[in-house]
C-alpha cells in the first residue's frame, strides 16, 4: 500500500468512525487530514484534498475548532487561514471527552435529576420510574465524575494506565 492509499484509508475509516460517535462524516474526515498532515492546511487545500464543498468544509471547521481539537494557524505574508489539529493523542482523547461530558453526559444528568424527582403518587409505574431514573442519574453522574477526574489530570498516571489498557 503507497501512502496515498493509506491515507485514504485513514480518512475514510476515520470518516465512518466518527458517524458511530456522533458526528458527521465530512467533520470527521477533516480532522483526519488534519490530524495526519505535517504542515496546517487551508480550506482550499482541505476541499481540494477531500472533495467537499466550500460551505461543508466552513461548517465543520467551525465545529471542529469549537471543539477545541482544530485551531487556525496564520502564516507570515499570507492573506489565506490554515488550520491544524491537536496532535496529541491523549490530550485529543481528553478534549473530546470533555466536550462530549459537557455536550451530553451533563445534559442527560439533569433531565434525569428532574424526572426522578417527580412527586410519588404512589402508582406502581410511578415507583419503577423514579427507580430507574434515580439508578441512571447515578451512574451517569459517577461516570461524568470519574471522567473529569481522569481528564482533568495532564498526562497522570490514571490517563497513561488506561492508555496502556487499551493498547
Amino acid at each position: 500500500m503507497n501512502y496515498e492509499e493509506a491515507k485514504n484509508k485513514f480518512i475514510s475509516t476515520w470518516g465512518s468512525l466518527g458517524t458511530l460517535w456522533g458526528i458527521n462524516k465530512a467533520m470527521a474526515q477533516i480532522h483526519a487530514l488534519l490530524m495526519i498532515s505535517p504542515e496546517p492546511l487551508s480550506m482550499e487545500d482541505i476541499m481540494e484534498q477531500l472533495q467537499i464543498s466550500r460551505g461543508n468544509t466552513s461548517m465543520n471547521l467551525r465545529q471542529l475548532m469549537d471543539w477545541g481539537i482544530v485551531f487556525k494557524e496564520n502564516k507570515m505574508g499570507e492573506r489565506k487561514e490554515y488550520f491544524t489539529s491537536e496532535k496529541d493523542v491523549q490530550e485529543l482523547a481528553r478534549q473530546i471527552a470533555k466536550e462530549r461530558s459537557r455536550r451530553e453526559l451533563k445534559p442527560t444528568i439533569k433531565v434525569l435529576n428532574e424526572v426522578s424527582n417527580l412527586q410519588e403518587d404512589g402508582t406502581p409505574e410511578t415507583k419503577e420510574l423514579i427507580k430507574q431514573t434515580k439508578a441512571l442519574h447515578d451512574m451517569a453522574d459517577t461516570l461524568d465524575t470519574l471522567m473529569n477526574k481522569v481528564i482533568g489530570h495532564d498526562h497522570n498516571w490514571i490517563t497513561k494506565a488506561l492508555v496502556k489498557l487499551i493498547k
